[in-house]
């Protein structure tokens, strides 16, 4: 996420919410530990898409 431009915006239990300068925002789940999950790496990769048109 740092390589794309988005930075932490806070955490809620299991849930870190990420803001890009544009304004994008995404939630993924799980402990920071852990790997993205394929459908939450498509949903970063479509908000980072969407973000350049």
């Amino acid at each position: 996420m740092k390589k794309a431009g988005f930075s932490g915006s806070g955490e809620k239990g299991s849930h870190r919410n990420f803001t890009h300068p544009n304004g994008m925002k995404i939630t993924l789940s799980g402990n920071p530990s852990q790997d993205a999950k394929r459908y939450q790496e498509r949903e970063v990769e479509k908000v980072i898409h969407k973000g350049t048109e």
